[in-house]
């Protein structure tokens, strides 16, 4: 930039180099990007170190970003109050004569899940703790309940809502709507790829599998189930019919939750009310830190300029639709593994957007690419944070999980390149649906 001190290609080092470091470290993601800050605010003259702080508050000035804890407060309240029990009985009715039954329903529970809550972290965490010693004590190893119930948990991302979304929307100004639309057809493929790998392990491990529900059994797990399952129906249903915006449509999901557990279901107390608000606290609390110091990180960026000077190059290669939407998804499923996906949509989302345009991708494409492929990031090493809570929960190390973590990536990344060769895979729905129209 005229005028500035460092170079683009200083000040990308100065910012780069100590992020990574840091990250080597074992620094949170959140203060190794404040951290990373610091030494250009203070060497350049015409900023300071005041200026980190005003552009992680700046940040949070987003009405859009309530939706995060709310979507979040969500969550907690279906454990707490009985929605997520009536959720697994249906599952269980559905799919528990599939092949290695109980894995099949932890799979459905979290495309039902994922319609509800929006965070994965939040699926993991709650999930963790209902399957692994369930699947454990019926048989199964236990690497690989470890491995599905995190990989199952991504799904939370991709089916909306879909916090990544809402935050991809916000940043990018990409219809949110629009998004909650893409993500549907990509997430039940990918949840169909899932459950057919579960089918492959439980055939090959002779996993048990549960007697198939009468019709009258599967009749009255729905009954009960209606009320849950309507959540994920007002709050996409109301965004795309333009009856709220993403972060009312999150409130109404609270009080819609809240109703169900206090007054239908009537399973939650004033013990439980406090846990699940202690919890959302505590995730929101983490998520938003990561979305102020990436901003300021962010800010920093476009300062020098650096997203022009690292595209410089690329844009010679002359890269068409298809191989621009599978360089975007390398950058992304690489990055995933050392950053937190908001972080990531907020630093690498802003310097490939000038890419994509050149190509003429549609930014609701650009914006799925980049949210299926920071899926990946969750149940891979060095962060993989669904993969941590799930190993932590079940008692043993990451690395004893990756074998059967990897293997049911491999046709979920098939599911990404359908993803990238077909627009209309994704594309399908917003088109026919367009939410201004609606």
């Amino acid at each position: 930039m005229t005028g500035a001190l460092l170079t683009p290609g200083d000040a990308s080092l100065i910012l780069f180099g100590l992020f990574f470091g840091l990250m080597a470290l074992r620094v949170p993601v959140a203060i190794a990007l404040g951290l990373a800050c610091l030494p250009v605010l203070v060497m350049e003259e015409r900023l300071s170190p005041m200026t980190l702080v005003q552009e992680t508050f700046n940040s949070y000035n987003s009405f859009i970003l309530l939706a995060v804890p709310f979507f979040l407060l969500t969550a907690n309240l279906m454990n707490v109050g009985g929605i997520t029990d009536r959720l697994v009985r249906l599952s269980r009715a559905l799919v528990g004569h599939f092949p290695g039954g109980l894995a099949q329903i932890n799979v459905v529970l979290s495309i039902f899940f994922a319609g509800i809550s929006g965070s994965s972290t939040a699926d993991a965490a709650s999930q963790s703790k209902i399957f692994i010693d369930a699947q454990t004590k019926e048989g199964y190893d236990l690497s690989f309940s470890v491995a599905i119930t995190a990989v199952s948990a991504v799904l939370a991302v991709i089916i909306p809502p879909s916090i990544l979304m809402i935050v991809w929307g916000g940043l990018l100004t990409v219809s949110i709507g629009g998004l909650f639309l893409a993500g549907i057809i990509p997430g039940l493929a990918i949840g169909l790829v899932q459950m057919a790998t579960v089918h492959a392990y439980a055939k090959l491990r002779g996993y048990p599998t549960y007697p198939r529900a009468t019709l009258m059994e599967a009749f009255k797990a729905l009954a009960v189930s209606v009320p849950a399952l309507m959540t994920p129906v007002i709050i996409v249903g109301g965004k795309i019919f333009g009856w709220f915006t993403a972060t009312e449509s999150a409130c109404i999901a609270v009080l819609y939750a809240g109703a169900l557990s206090i007054f239908v279901y009537r399973e939650m107390d004033l013990k439980g009310l406090n846990s699940a608000l202690l919890d959302t606290g505590r995730l929101a609390g983490i998520a938003l830190f990561c979305v102020g110091t990436a901003s300021a990180f962010g800010w920093l960026l476009a300062y020098y300029q650096i997203p022009k000077a690292l595209l410089a190059g690329v844009s010679t290669w002359g890269m068409g639709l298809t191989a621009t939407g599978f360089f975007i998804a390398a950058v992304f499923l690489v990055v995933g593994c050392f950053l937190d996906a908001i972080p990531a949509i907020i630093i690498v989302g802003t310097i490939l957007e000038p890419l994509t345009k050149t190509v003429g991708m549609d930014p609701i494409h650009f914006a799925m690419i980049g949210i299926v492929s920071l899926a990946f990031g969750l149940v891979t090493p060095p962060y993989g944070l669904c993969l941590m809570i799930s190993c932590a929960v079940a008692g043993i190390r990451m690395r004893e999980a990756l074998k059967d973590t990897f293997i049911m990536l491999l046709p979920m990344l098939a599911v990404l390149a359908l993803v990238i060769l077909w627009p209309e895979f994704s594309l399908f729905l917003p088109r026919l649906f367009p939410p201004g129209a609606l």
